[in-house]
């Protein structure tokens, strides 16, 4: 990455290779400080530099401090990092200080503020990753069109919507820039991106009015910059192993947490134990592992005790549906929505105490399941939450927890005075370390247990990733999401995380298992049998269905891809044609290339030396070699080609 700077402050930055720059961003202010009085400071006349080795978690590297005064009075110091073994990001932090005689009065800071040009005819001209999470729940990728605007505020953007990833990326087919921070809690941020001039705007913005008297000092949260080739995929790699230096990864999944999924959803909430113990046979004769209890057993969200009606003998009965999934040779996982109480519940008559209020005092509404939130940070609340995880695996014998719901990846700022909060945004940053709660109750019962975090259909917080150890597609609503959420969270997560594309249902036509193995995904189905009680929606596993899913669940299990190397850097999944993902396990590479339809070349990127077999596992057909020299392949399909690459 190459930064340049005016005499002013204001930058550009470029990608380099060798002695020559390609320059992606116009030359202008990198950081913006709006007063409180509508004054906009973005000069800042530069007064001093320095740079010095330094050396430390992210290993060796080089610091320059840039000094420069506004006329306003306000001297900024910008001190920038880059490091070698990051060779596309720069690390830097603002710091305002008053050097005026009279007390300024600060709105918000905008700093990483970049704008990517345009650059030759495609259209769209640029593609986005966007680490917001909107009630829309739309695609965490999309085009930049004329006119696109999003905010990506991290704060609550609804009631129950908001948090994510602190990044945003915006390429275009040769180069791409993005902009993000680096605190190891969640904060109240937007990293909005906005089409202008046929080019695209973006930027870190913090809203934090206050005070600054002279001689005082602000200091803004810690930045991140990045340039790269190729799509989103390098970014988020990039912030993934930089967050894994500072402490913030991932735990070692266990092995169950591969294995293919059975959910009995497809029954949705007038499941009974009955219609699960009737699918339990096909389940395991299928060669699925997990037989996941999901929504409708509760007595009510936030009474998380079985509902009688259901269960007469209430946790007895529990327990006896344990022992019968496990007697089927399958792994039974318990549906679990934490955080929420409903009106009505007993939760909610006897312990008002654990609700998060606004300064009002209101509630926080969780729209989904009528509910209103639990604060995450009060102790209450995590004790509750604790008991709970005890006695779903302790006590009736669960081997994992389906965590579900849209409204998990961040909460409002609490007021409950019952909860002496030092400060209200303590329940923003405390949902991390509710769900470390969580996770460490259930390691201490049950070291292979699988905990899995469904934020129903959007953007994860990255801030949840080390206390969980299965993601899913998390209701997908295309065979397009299933793609890139995998590419997504294989770079949040690791290039061998157990992300699960699931339900099949959800995907193209409904048997889209392709979408699934082909990038390295867990299978996972909701399928009913030998009836299916809703005729209208019907997920019955009609014999037809039953030869498709027995054989793409065979595959599965054969390659095991999701156990291999994700290698999401070859192909960039906005502009490459046909869409291509690659997987890398016991010395074969794993090729799947989608489009509607398809006739022509096509490239395998990345080849070692020597010569190789193409194989199409799907049609079990050879479709000839290729190797580095020679890796291009002539071939027509449609929808999908998934093939195996080994050694000649």
């Amino acid at each position: 990455m190459r930064l340049e700077f005016d005499g002013q402050l204001a930058a550009r930055a470029g990608l380099r290779a060798g002695d020559r720059t390609r320059w992606l961003t116009a030359r202008m202010p990198l950081t913006v400080v709006e007063l409180a009085d509508g004054r906009r400071i973005d000069q800042f006349a530069l007064a001093g530099s320095r740079a010095a080795r330094i050396s430390g978690a992210h290993g060796e590297g080089t610091e320059t401090v840039l000094v420069g005064r506004s006329l306003e009075g306000l001297e900024l110091t910008l001190a920038l990092r880059s490091h070698a073994r990051y060779p596309g990001f720069v690390l830097g932090r603002v710091t305002l200080r008053n050097d005026s005689t009279a007390t300024l009065a600060l709105k918000s800071l905008r700093s990483g503020a970049l704008h990517l040009l345009p650059r030759g005819a495609d259209s769209p001209a640029f593609w986005s990753y966007s680490g917001g999470t909107y009630a829309n729940r739309r695609d965490w990728l999309q085009p930049v069109r004329a006119g696109f605007a999003q905010d990506n505020d991290l704060g609550m953007t609804a009631s129950d919507y908001g948090g994510g990833v602190p990044i945003v990326d915006v390429w275009r087919r040769d180069g791409g820039v993005a902009v993000g921070h680096l605190a190891s809690v969640p904060e109240l941020v937007c990293l909005p991106i906005r089409e202008r001039d046929g080019g695209v705007d973006l930027a870190l913005h913090a809203i934090r009015p206050r005070r600054l008297a002279p001689g005082e000092r602000f200091e803004g949260l810690e930045l991140l910059l990045s340039v790269h080739a190729g799509d989103h995929f390098v970014t988020l790699d990039g912030y993934r192993r930089l967050m894994d230096e500072r402490g913030l990864r991932p735990p070692p999944p266990p092995a169950a947490a591969y294995e293919p999924i059975w959910c009995a959803w497809g029954y949705e909430r007038a499941c009974t134990t009955e219609l699960i113990e009737a699918t339990l046979p096909k389940v395991r004769e299928l060669g699925l592992a997990w037989a996941v209890i999901d929504d409708g057993w509760q007595a009510a969200v936030g009474d998380w005790r079985p509902d009688t009606h259901k269960y007469p003998a209430g946790e007895a009965d529990m327990r006896r549906l344990v022992g019968s999934i496990r007697g089927a040779g399958l792994k039974p996982r318990l549906w679990y929505a934490p955080l929420a109480a409903a009106p009505g519940s007993d939760l909610l008559h006897d312990r008002t105490e654990l609700l998060l209020l606004d300064k009002e005092g209101a509630v926080q509404n969780i729209s989904w399941w009528n509910s209103f939130y639990l604060c995450p940070a009060y102790e209450g609340t995590r004790q509750h939450t604790r008991e709970l995880v005890r006695r779903f695996l302790g006590d009736w014998g669960y081997a994992g927890l389906k965590i579900d719901g849209q409204h998990l990846n961040g909460v409002a700022p609490c007021h409950n005075p019952a909860h002496r909060h030092a400060r209200p945004e303590e329940s923003v940053e405390g949902v991390p370390a509710f769900f470390r709660d969580i996770y460490e109750t259930a390691m201490a019962i049950n070291p292979q247990a699988v905990i899995e975090l469904c934020p129903c259909g959007t953007a994860y917080s990255f801030y949840d990733f080390p206390y969980v150890n299965q993601v899913p597609a998390s209701d997908p609503e295309s065979s397009w999401q299933v793609r890139l959420k995998g590419k997504t969270l294989k770079a949040l997560m690791g290039p061998s995380a157990p992300y699960a594309g699931d339900h099949v249902e959800l995907s193209d036509h409904g048997d889209d298992f392709a979408s699934t193995v082909g990038i390295g995904a867990v299978v996972s189905t909701k399928f009913t049998w030998p009836v299916d009680p809703k005729p209208k929606d019907s997920f019955l596993l009609t014999p037809e269905r039953e030869a498709l899913w027995r054989r793409w669940i065979g595959i599965y299990r054969d390659k095991r891809l999701p156990e291999g190397t994700y290698l999401g850097g070859l192909y960039d999944i906005g502009f490459d044609k046909p869409e291509t993902h690659v997987v890398e396990r016991a010395g074969r590479r794993y090729y799947a290339f989608y489009a509607k339809a398809w006739q022509g070349p096509l490239t395998l990127r990345g080849l070692p030396g020597g010569e190789f077999r193409v194989h199409d596992y799907f049609r079990d057909r050879p479709l000839g070699t290729v190797s580095r020299e020679r890796p291009v392949l002539e071939a027509s399909f449609e929808r999908f080609l998934l093939v195996e690459v080994s050694p000649a």
